[in-house]
């Protein structure tokens, strides 16, 4: 199985659903002091809507010793912006252009409301991926597609093409998922939705253990829904 390149991130879409003044207050993020934290570049404001990613890892893979570390603006976003301007990442990201585009977007999940968590993928101690793991329930993909409470996605790509083609996509995300599902006890199905014109892509997420379930029309592409259940179904 090949490692999959960049999926694409539908990254206009994440963020505008708003949520409830009193939902949030349940997870004391209001105020300032979120803020102040996602400058940080720690865990967003909301951390608990993903139940701390930052707490998530190390995972010992075949490819090596796997982290995602929630990304900082200062240290990560130059590296991730020079991922953006690769033509096989840019093709399905879309964020092309200089450091302040990446930025931007990065900024937009960092001073959130943790719905969404953006992070470098680390592998042996050598930064090589970009992911976002987002809680699919209260994102837009939920205004085009059944989902579950507490559906947790998976957004991400591999950062420098000598990565790419090797399986390793397909183990990270297989690992990635691991992570979420150990670290998210509420959550019982982990989505992605890459464009199906991507197809090592998908590919790569079938061989991580997701099921196709659907093509989904999304505003800025059609996108192939994949599902990995927390328990395989069993089948007579």
């Amino acid at each position: 199985m090949s490692s999959t390149p960049p999926t694409d991130a539908s990254a206009d879409d994440t963020l505008d659903l708003h949520l409830p003044d009193d939902f949030l207050a349940l997870f004391g993020n209001a105020g300032p002091e979120g803020t102040e934290h996602a400058e940080a570049g720690a865990t967003p404001a909301g951390q608990d809507l993903l139940d701390r990613v930052a707490d998530w890892g190390p995972a010992l893979t075949p490819a090596g010793v796997f982290q995602l570390v929630p990304v900082r603006v200062e240290r990560d976003v130059p590296l991730v912006a020079r991922w953006m301007n690769d033509p096989a990442v840019a093709a399905y990201w879309e964020l092309t252009g200089p450091r302040s585009v990446t930025e931007d977007h990065v900024r937009a999940q960092l001073t959130g409301d943790g719905r969404s968590v953006p992070c470098v993928g680390v592998l042996d101690g050598v930064p090589m991926s970009y992911w976002e793991i987002y809680r699919a329930d209260l994102d837009p993909l939920a205004r085009y597609c059944p989902v579950r409470p507490h559906d947790t996605g998976i957004h991400l790509l591999i950062g420098d093409d000598a990565d790419r083609g090797q399986g390793i996509g397909t183990t990270l995300i297989r690992t990635v998922t691991d992570l979420v599902l150990a670290g998210r006890p509420a959550c019982t199905r982990v989505l992605a939705e890459p464009d199906v014109r991507n197809t090592p892509s998908v590919a790569a997420f079938l061989g991580a253990g997701f099921r196709f379930a659907a093509e989904v029309d999304l505003p800025a592409k059609r996108a192939a829904l994949l599902v990995r259940e927390r328990t395989a179904p069993e089948f007579p």
